[in-house]
């Protein structure tokens, strides 16, 4: 499915440099990180009581509006939480927690890392439909590639060799492990200043709304991927309703008609 968001199609100037988005743009291997973040956002607020609806409905807003962020501002958002509803400064800062995220996420992702890893799985069962021959389509035709995450740095690029996709950008940029000093904006800012092209030059792709509402505001050309990450392929319509309102131009769910986005790019494959 391919979807046009705004009557004009594609910009007059040719696209120079793409950036992507990581899990769920591109990669599938950390899909229902929502689920585990959520489940542990709870327990840590309500002290092991059961949530009520409010709490739930806030804990589910924050999880989808933060999508896209770096993981360490999503656990100080936590330790806030808990300190209003528990009414007391706790013992654990925000860096506790997002270790203790990262270790539940990754025992939860760890068969499907171990199965590409030895050779049980191939890269393409967790890849969004078509991202590789895309990839590799929009290198050929002279556009530079450029990969940003808000996951930790030494895993993205981990990941990113294990789907085989690592050699196609021209730099990788994920979080700092034991740093907060990192944002999407301030590497978006970067590749802009380093390579001199202006907003329309640019491709921004992602499935969150942080890094579609930051191509947005630098004039950029803007592709939303409303990935339905279980199935690799197809739309999910609370990713599309959400990107649409961060500022997304057109909306994908996945790769496989990348001639038609070619065509809206004016970029020839």
């Amino acid at each position: 499915m391919f979807v046009i968001k705004k009557h004009r199609l594609a910009p007059k100037v040719r696209i120079q440099a793409a950036v992507f988005d990581f899990d769920g743009t591109l990669s599938t291997f950390r899909t229902g990180w929502e689920q585990v973040m959520r489940i542990m956002m709870l327990e840590f607020i309500c002290d092991g009581k059961q949530p009520d609806m409010e709490i739930l409905h806030e804990v589910d807003f924050y999880i989808e509006q933060s999508t896209g962020q770096q993981t360490i501002h999503q656990m100080q958002w936590l330790v806030n939480a808990i300190e209003q509803h528990q009414g007391k400064t706790i013992a654990h800062d925000a860096w506790w927690y997002k270790h203790e995220y990262t270790r539940r996420l990754k025992e939860t992702i760890k068969d499907r890392i171990t199965a590409v890893a030895t050779g049980q799985a191939f890269p393409s069962e967790y890849l969004i439909s078509g991202a590789t021959a895309f990839l590799h389509d929009l290198s050929g035709a002279g556009v530079q590639l450029f990969l940003v995450s808000g996951t930790d740095h030494p895993d993205v690029v981990y990941e990113a060799s294990l789907l085989k996709i690592d050699k196609l950008f021209a730099d990788i940029k994920g979080a700092p492990v034991d740093r907060a000093a990192f944002s999407k904006e301030a590497v978006i800012q970067m590749f802009v200043d380093e390579l001199g092209i202006r907003g329309r030059e640019l491709l921004v792709v992602g499935d969150g709304p942080v890094e579609i509402e930051l191509g947005a505001n630098y004039g950029a050309v803007v592709l939303g991927v409303a990935s339905d990450e279980s199935k690799r392929r197809g739309v999910s319509e609370v990713k599309k309703t959400r990107l649409i309102n961060a500022g997304a131009q057109a909306i994908v769910g996945d790769y496989e008609q990348s001639g038609l986005i070619f065509q809206w790019l004016q970029v020839e494959m």
